[in-house]
């Protein structure tokens, strides 16, 4: 099977790369295997080094060597980031399958922020410690509201992800009710602050979480923020083909 590798120059210096075709089989996969980064924990000065999630996608959008790169939106590679670091290192390597779906989603649209903190929220409350279900209570209260006015809508109808998720922490819900019944919140406000404060918290929350599998939990949540951004970006869900093309795993 023929695939596209995106090669560093050779000094590994963060120049733009150079495509070269690799034949996905017999003694050329070894090849492969030692120029595609492999995924790991924290920042890296070359892919020689390693790479977390998005540095990865710097690496194969053919951008300079970068943790910020600006192929993706800053909240989403923030997200990328954090479940990068928080997923053990048996579960990394699944990450990889997605590193591609993140390059070129990026957009000012206030709701993309928005979006990719209330998921993170929801899939926090019902798994994270007592006193952090406060906090993604609240989150989930704030960015439905602050999604209810950018979209020209009563605040007082909830989603029902957003429902169900309040169901399964019940005391955190009625608690979050009474503290945000008098906050106010604006949607640029919510991006500088709010959501960025929500995705972290709700990353750790689940990865601390006395759960059976969080580099599952964190593996969906990913995912799902990435076709929330693909849908709320591109009108569309990415064609499965599409992606699979460009998918590198560390088992080249």
């Amino acid at each position: 099977m023929l695939a596209q590798a995106w090669v560093q120059s050779a000094d590994w210096t963060g120049r733009t790369p150079t495509p070269v075709g690799c034949l996905m089989s017999g003694k050329n996969t070894d090849v492969v295997a030692e120029l595609v980064p492999v995924l790991s924990r924290g920042k890296h000065r070359n892919p020689r080094k390693g790479a977390c999630f998005m540095e990865y996608a710097s690496y194969l959008a053919g951008e300079r060597w970068s943790d910020h790169p600006a192929c993706t939106h800053p909240l989403l590679a923030a997200l990328g980031r954090l479940v990068n670091d928080f997923t053990s290192d048996a579960g990394r390597p699944r990450l990889t399958e997605l590193v591609p779906s993140v390059i070129g989603l990026t957009s000012d649209d206030l709701r993309v922020d928005t979006v990719i903190a209330l998921r993170a929220a929801r899939a926090a409350l019902p798994v994270a410690a007592a006193e952090r279900q406060r906090v993604m209570a609240v989150s989930v209260l704030s960015a439905e509201r602050v999604l209810a006015e950018l979209d020209g809508r009563s605040a007082t109808v909830l989603s029902e992800a957003s429902r169900q998720a309040l169901a399964q922490a019940p005391d955190a819900a009625a608690w979050a009710e009474q503290f945000t019944r008098k906050m106010g919140i604006s949607p640029k406000g919510f991006r500088r602050h709010a959501g960025p404060i929500t995705v972290h918290y709700a990353v750790e929350g689940i990865a601390r979480a006395c759960v059976g599998d969080p580099d599952a939990i964190l593996y969906d949540l990913l995912a799902g923020a990435i076709d929330d951004c693909t849908t709320l970006i591109n009108g569309e869900r990415p064609q499965a083909d599409t992606v699979d093309e460009l998918r590198l795993t560390s088992s080249m």
